[in-house]
């Protein structure tokens, strides 16, 4: 296998894709079928954790009884109420997003996809950005066996691109992206565009931080460089 010694791994919602606040209403309407009341802000602050960490945390929070029944139902009624939001055209590219895909594919550098997603809903994010899942490698919470926070995501990722990890850049929306960044030895990159502060994450780990896409494709020399 040939190695390259650089790689982007990407997170996709609120990364490349505008889908945090779709995936905050979608809990949202999956906690209020349950009859679990919890405000939207306190959903966001959970958004791309592990579904499953994300869920038991939201249910031990909420002193609601956790069962693997009701985790199950809450899993299948956010990829549901996500899903409906998607094929209604709420789900877009981030701005610069599939502009940076290109440059970095133009420029022989290899990328990747690592998200806290399953498929079911990634399918959505990617058909967005229009690439081929065939030939670029997808890592989704399906595949491994813990997710953001931890690093078997990303870590992943860079085994599928014959990359050492420690050679990567992890570019995330979130703190949890930064933290499994800093866990897996990778460098962070952060992006505003998912809602969390500059400070945020920095605090987390990232050594620069960029608004969108777009920002970071202004500003690719500083951090890129070409095979």
């Amino acid at each position: 296998m040939s190695r390259h010694k650089h790689a982007f791994l990407f997170d996709l919602d609120g990364t490349l894709v505008d889908s945090v606040y779709q995936h905050v209403l979608a809990w949202k309407e999956s906690l209020d079928m349950e009859g679990i009341d919890l405000s939207v802000w306190r959903i966001h602050r959970k958004i791309g954790m592990s579904g499953g960490l994300f869920t038991d945390i939201l249910l031990r929070e909420t002193g609601t009884e956790i069962t693997p029944e009701r985790i199950d139902r809450l899993r299948r009624n956010h990829a549901a109420a996500y899903g409906r939001l998607a094929e209604a055209g709420a789900v877009r590219p981030l701005p610069g997003a599939v502009e940076l895909l290109a440059w970095l594919t133009d420029a022989g550098i290899p990328w990747a996809i690592a998200t806290s997603g399953r498929m079911e809903t990634a399918s959505h994010n990617i058909a967005a950005l229009g690439f081929d899942p065939a030939k670029v490698p997808v890592v989704t919470r399906d595949q491994v066996r813990h997710a953001k926070p931890d690093p078997d995501l990303f870590v992943t990722a860079a085994q599928r691109l014959g990359t050492d990890i420690r050679d990567a850049m992890v570019i995330g929306d979130a703190i949890w992206d930064m933290l499994a960044a800093q866990r897996a030895r990778a460098l962070g990159i952060g992006l505003l565009s998912g809602g969390y502060g500059e400070n945020e994450l920095e605090r987390a780990g990232a050594y620069r931080v960029f608004e969108d896409p777009a920002d970071m494709l202004r500003h690719i020399d500083e951090i890129a460089a070409r095979s």
